[in-house]
């Protein structure tokens, strides 16, 4: 609940503004006070009038209006409140914020504030992933500002990709989160994701349809109960959370060597679909035809890292838990590799082409631990992951130590 909250909304200037009439009502309905700051921009979205009446109060829209100036003045209206919320975040706010530009209401705002400051991007997917707005986004994080989002998805343009804002119940989570310590505070939790690349040459590799989704939610759940997330994910699809200390690979290999440097933690979320196999010599140029017949490729096994971290002498995490991809006979294959594994949970699912799982938005998951089987309707994965999430800090909380 946010009773007794006053969070200052700035809504800037896009086509998701339309969100923040559905997050004015959510954060009203969890005793929230709003007040809302509309940029120029943001009046061709939505009107001021739509506002005030969600909010119950006057929206600021205007630098320069004495009659404000003499009542509070941009100053304290910056400071009276407990957060500073920007939805829609758009690419040119974050760079005026980045930039520390004070030329309207919104960034004059934004200047003066010395409450927490809690943004949710949305924009065009390729302004998002352009280098300007890359650096920015980071400046913004070394300054202290709270990320929501952005998520992955259709845009209003026809494109697909990060960018698109988060939803308003997501927006007003992550408002709680900055006011409470969640039940993992303190927690250091490595979260493994999204496929692995084994190459045969430069140009070709051996890969899996996963997209990375599930480990990116989990991730997600997991810091919104409070964890300190360390995120080592290979070329997924899905971008990671923007606020988890983020560890790129490519094959088994390199996961290997980033798993072995993030310990020790206190959880390790094994969620990555690690190839099985690589090719033993990779060649260093490009494989071509020839009249000799095709290609003869060795492989070898790649390191089990599910395997390594549940049986590590010394330094194994006080809960392990892995992910099984079955296609048939998903419980009984699950149960023995957590037997053959030595993990502590495994998260099971059917990922057989009938079920479009593998790559798609929704998971249905069996948890496997010492105590029997936990079978979850089948739900979207964002929904799965704050599932785990929440039995990860049950977890601990019966567990009763730190």
């Amino acid at each position: 609940m946010l009773t007794g909250k006053h969070v200052l909304l700035i809504i800037g200037g896009g086509i998701a503004a339309f969100k923040t009439l559905d997050l004015i009502r959510r954060l009203r309905e969890q005793g929230a006070q709003v007040t809302p700051i509309l940029t120029k921009a943001a009046e061709e979205f939505v009107t001021p009038l739509s506002v005030s009446a969600l909010a119950g109060t006057k929206v600021y829209r205007d630098l320069f209006d004495l009659t404000d100036e003499a009542e509070m003045g941009h100053i304290q209206l910056s400071r009276v409140a407990d957060i500073v919320v920007v939805a829609p975040a758009t690419a040119d706010l974050m760079a005026k914020m980045a930039q520390g530009l004070a030329n309207d209401l919104a960034s004059t705002l934004l200047l003066a504030t010395d409450t927490p400051v809690l943004i949710a991007p949305a924009m065009n997917v390729r302004m998002w992933e352009h280098p300007a707005t890359r650096r920015n986004a980071e400046q913004l994080r070394q300054d202290g500002v709270a990320f929501v989002g952005p998520n992955a998805g259709d845009m209003a343009c026809g494109e697909f990709g990060p960018g698109r804002m988060s939803e308003p119940l997501e927006i007003v989570a992550a408002i709680s989160q900055q006011f409470e310590k969640g039940p993992l505070s303190g927690r250091k939790i490595l979260v493994t994701s999204g496929p692995t690349h084994e190459p045969i040459d430069p140009v070709r590799y051996i890969a899996n349809r996963s997209s990375g989704a599930q480990g990116t939610a989990i991730a997600k759940a997991l810091m919104a109960q409070g964890a300190e997330v360390v995120f080592i994910t290979g070329p997924a699809d899905v971008p990671p959370p923007p606020d988890a200390q983020v560890v790129r690979v490519e094959t088994a290999l390199e996961m290997q060597e980033a798993v072995r440097a993030a310990l020790p933690v206190d959880a390790g979320v094994f969620a990555a679909a690690v190839a099985d196999w690589r090719v033993a010599s990779a060649s260093d140029q490009k494989l071509k035809k020839s009249l000799d017949g095709l290609p003869v490729l060795s492989f070898a096994e790649n390191p089990d890292l599910l395997r390594e971290v549940s049986r590590m002498s010394e330094g194994r995490p006080p809960l392990v838990v892995g992910f099984a991809a079955e296609t048939d006979d998903v419980v009984a294959h699950a149960t023995a590799k957590r037997i053959r594994k030595g993990c502590d949970w495994i998260v099971a699912n059917d990922v057989s082409p009938a079920t479009g799982i593998m790559g798609g938005s929704e998971n249905a998951v069996t948890v496997i631990d010492a105590n029997g089987v936990d079978v979850w309707p089948r739900m979207s994965k964002d929904q799965v992951a704050q599932r785990l999430a929440a039995r990860i800090a049950d977890h601990f909380s019966q567990a009763g130590d730190h």
